[in-house]
């Protein structure tokens, strides 16, 4: 976090949700009592490369985190996310909220959380066809007509199985309550360096999710795709896939770091998130 008590600040969100914007916009005073905005930026449309900043600030849902990722591209600027969405896992804070831990924020006095991401490479032949660097997951997903896929995992160049599934999704721990976790995954603690795999709708009760390190690579071939047949990375379309195309999954030398507010802990959002009430509930209760 920076050493000046009044972070650069850019400030992002969705202009096409016209809640987030009115309330960035409301907050805009408050935020200015204890940052200095260089950027504000309500429709991700700003080119962030060369921008000197100390601090993130995203208004938004999880979908709007998953875009700063992207436009800040591995620079390591700690990011604080307002929650103006449903659930919320990583855009954590309400508004008042973040007026209310801004003082703490400038000062360094919360924890900053780093995140690991992923490199995705999609290989046809020996020609890298498609790029990303990401922070969710990856998925193969069969497409129409919707017959089922054989998808070869390969770990560090070796082969683990071949899953006869819908699709098959390779998840970092901040994904885990994504996708992954809608297909059966387990949920990961963010901070883990670890992958998930888990298949979608596999046609064997055997194939199960499985949990390994973040420092092996990936791999992930299709000889047999449906026309429709393609690979997405956190909810965005990459590529269609051809006949033996490879998606290369590994650690992205880049993390994503995401500030901790006061009062805020990972196993309080997975309470109140996920609605973990901690008791059971009786019949006449």
């Amino acid at each position: 976090m920076p050493t000046d008590p009044r972070p650069r600040t850019i400030v992002l969100g969705a202009s096409d949700r016209p809640r987030v914007v009115a309330e960035a916009e409301r907050l805009r005073q408050d935020i200015e009592q204890h940052c200095d905005i260089v950027v504000w930026d309500m429709g991700f449309e700003e080119d962030l490369d060369e921008k000197e900043a100390d601090l993130v600030i995203v208004f938004g849902g999880d979908g709007s985190i998953l875009r700063s990722a992207h436009k800040l591209a591995g620079r390591p600027l700690p990011v604080v996310g307002v929650n103006m969405g449903k659930l919320g896992f990583l855009a954590d804070l309400t508004p008042d909220e973040l007026i209310d831990s801004l003082p703490d924020i400038c000062q360094q006095r919360c924890r900053v959380i780093e995140h690991l991401m992923y490199d995705a490479e999609v290989y046809r032949g020996d020609a890298v066809i498609n790029r990303h660097l990401g922070l969710n997951e990856v998925a193969v997903l069969a497409g129409p007509p919707f017959q089922m896929l054989e998808v070869h995992l390969y770990v560090d160049a070796k082969l683990a199985t071949t899953y006869s599934c819908d699709g098959l999704i390779v998840s970092t721990p901040v994904g885990s309550t994504a996708h992954s976790l809608s297909a059966g995954g387990p949920i990961l603690r963010k901070d883990l360096q670890a992958f998930v795999i888990c298949p979608i709708s596999p046609h064997t009760l055997t194939n199960r999710p499985v949990v390994d390190t973040a420092d092996r690579t990936y791999e992930l071939v299709v000889t047999n795709p449906n026309a429709g047949s393609g690979v997405v990375a956190d909810g965005r379309w990459l590529t269609a896939l051809e006949p033996n195309d490879r998606v290369r999954v590994r650690r992205a030398a880049a993390t994503f770091r995401m500030v901790e507010a006061p009062g805020h802990s990972y196993y309080r959002t997975l309470r109140e998130k996920l609605g973990w009430g901690g008791r059971l509930r009786l019949a006449g209760d």
